[in-house]
């Protein structure tokens, strides 16, 4: 969220309470850590009274070890309270911070494909990773320091006032002006650091965007332009920090001597006092050490409410991805019949009518699209750019709700399965063949986790990478990065994972479009033999794959224009017959 410039972003009582959502299952220990703290800031308060005991007991005949001892005993006990409640807050801000990590990664996780592609992967990480790191703070140990610091302000002015009241008007007068500042400057340094935070999340997503197309950029010599709109967020996070800091600085400033302006004050008016004999030596002294400690709660009250102001705006940012859109879990329909069988002329997909569109305002991507595949058999889909190739993969994965007919799956509408049930009888190969953090048996098991290491063998022979996972020195444990292995690999990797899964429907997005003409002839075997014991649908781009296809199925346009064999489509479809000619072209030039 961008903040409008000139608005201050205050502690609203709604705001307040998005954060306290986070700190609510914690409310116990919270409640203990307050008591904690406010038993350490009593003892606090305690010690410079007692000290002054220590020194009226030098002016007379009384003994020492009954003051001192108290002394000691106060440095013991508060040092395993301060222990105590540090590790206790630590420990709750980390299980705070765990718990919206958790929730932040499963929620994206489970939301629907438009939902996340919505928004720059870099700003959804920082999200999960600095917004969490101010929400520690805030959440925790902020509410605890405020309500301390509060007390132990009060406290000591309480003590100061049975002191000396003439003393305390003195120090009242600094309080006064320092609070009145903080007030003024606060919600300025909230806004800078909020704005700071906005750049910083648009900062990640494009440096994570750059990083992937890494290579465009350098085949471009683009490096220092795109740097440049990329650091351009940096600066301005950066300028929206330096004006924080300034603030900070000044309030800083100015309350510190504020504060040393009423010690100075003390020390004049007390010395004063003391000479009239209206107060004694030692309350002077006790009177000054209250004064010396008074900047501990103004810092710990002004620190914890940059901290609240700072998490209050992570807690906001956090708090949004919960209106992502996720993906039904339960079933559309309670109650639904268990059904038999399907018949074995049902076709396994099917498509009636079907139309959809990427948003409410949005052209239709498909209008109107029937299509039925049959149980066994290779449908390729063809057409040309935009004509909504994707889309009906992205329908029938269950990616993209359609907004208008229906989608059946063994004569079952899709509203009365769950996405699990639908995705659990397809397998799906990306153009862009993306590789999941981990190994080459973590990729492998992805969809199947309990495959045998036998299984593993087979899919690998089957799309030629047994040699290649042999040469390696920890073979199937293999860690894998953007740059271990080539885009061909990538694709046989996530063809061999598919075909783990031994689908009802396979799904290729031209899975052969890297791979070499000795390659291409193997996966193209694999293909051809899972069509005959089941579905494959193909969007293709390679002749090879359009020749080899049962059913061959035009588009134009996010319509069905032709469908028919090979041959049939060479004689009845001018389109077809163009696309033929410039996949045929491609492919001489490949082979050239």
């Amino acid at each position: 969220m961008t903040v409008p410039e000139g608005t201050s972003r205050k502690m609203s009582v709604p705001r307040l309470r998005i954060l306290w959502s986070f700190a609510r299952p914690h409310r116990r220990a919270l409640a203990l850590a307050l008591v904690l703290a406010l038993v350490g800031s009593g003892m606090g308060l305690a010690t410079p009274m007692v000290t002054k005991g220590v020194l009226d007991a030098l002016d007379g005949s009384g003994s020492l070890r009954g003051p001192i001892s108290a002394l000691l005993l106060l440095l013991v006990v508060g040092s395993a309270v301060m222990y105590w409640q540090w590790t206790l807050l630590g420990a709750l801000g980390e299980r705070v911070v765990l718990r919206a990590r958790e929730s932040m990664v499963r929620r994206f996780l489970r939301a629907t494909v438009p939902a996340v592609t919505r928004r720059p992967p870099g700003e959804l990480v920082t999200r999960v990773t600095s917004d969490t790191v101010l929400l520690h703070q805030a959440a925790t140990g902020a509410p605890v320091g405020l309500v301390n610091a509060v007390v132990m302000l009060l406290g000591t002015l309480v003590l100061m006032a049975v002191l000396d009241l003439v003393l305390l008007g003195t120090v009242a007068a600094a309080v006064v002006v320092v609070g009145v500042l903080f007030a003024v400057l606060m919600p300025g340094i909230a806004t800078a650091q909020q704005r700071a935070q906005d750049h910083l999340g648009r900062l990640g997503g494009n440096l994570e965007g750059a990083l992937r197309a890494i290579r465009t950029v350098k085949a471009g010599r683009a490096e220092d332009r795109t740097a440049e709109r990329i650091v351009a967020d940096a600066r301005t996070s950066a300028e929206h920090g330096i004006r924080a800091v300034r603030r900070e600085a000044l309030a800083w400033t100015i309350s510190a001597a504020g504060i040393q302006l009423a010690i100075i004050l003390v020390l004049g008016v007390g010395a004063w006092r003391v000479s009239e004999g209206a107060l004694e030596v030692s309350g002077l002294i006790a009177f000054l050490l209250y004064s010396f400690g008074l900047m501990d709660p103004i810092s710990e009250l002004s620190q914890n409410v940059t901290a609240l102001q700072s998490g209050i705006a992570a807690a906001e940012r956090i708090r949004e991805t919960a209106d992502l859109q996720t993906e039904q879990a339960e079933r559309f329909v309670a109650d639904v019949p268990v059904r038999e069988a399907a018949l074995p002329d049902t076709p396994v997909l099917e498509l009636r009518d079907v139309t959809a569109a990427y948003g409410p305002d949005a052209e239709p991507a498909v209008r109107g699209v029937g299509l039925v595949i049959p149980r066994r058999g290779h449908t390729a889909i063809v057409g040309p750019s935009g004509a909504g190739k994707t889309t009906l993969f992205s329908l029938v994965l269950r990616f993209l709700e359609p907004t208008g007919g229906e989608l059946l799956l063994d004569g079952r509408p899709y509203r009365d399965l769950t996405h699990d049930e639908i995705r659990s009888r397809l397998a799906y190969v990306e153009q862009d063949t993306p590789i999941v953090p981990g190994t080459i048996r973590d990729n492998l098991l992805l969809a199947r986790p309990d495959a045998t290491e036998e299984e593993l063998l087979r899919v690998l022979r089957e799309v030629r990478l047994t040699e290649k996972v042999d040469a390696l020195d920890e073979g199937l444990d293999t860690p894998l990065s953007g740059t271990a292995v080539s885009g061909g690999e990538r694709q046989r990797i996530a063809l061999a994972r598919a075909l783990l899964r031994t689908p009802d429907v396979l799904l290729l997005d031209e899975a052969t479009a890297q791979l070499d003409g000795l390659t291409e002839a193997a996966v193209q075997e694999c293909v051809r033999a899972r069509a005959a014991s089941g579905a494959v649908v193909t969007i293709a781009h390679r002749l090879s794959t359009v020749i080899d296809a049962d059913t061959i199925v035009v588009m134009e346009a996010g319509r069905v224009r032709a469908r028919g064999s090979h041959g049939e489509l060479l004689a009845t479809d001018v389109l077809y017959r163009e696309l033929v000619e410039a996949l045929r072209i491609a492919a001489d030039a490949r082979a050239v």
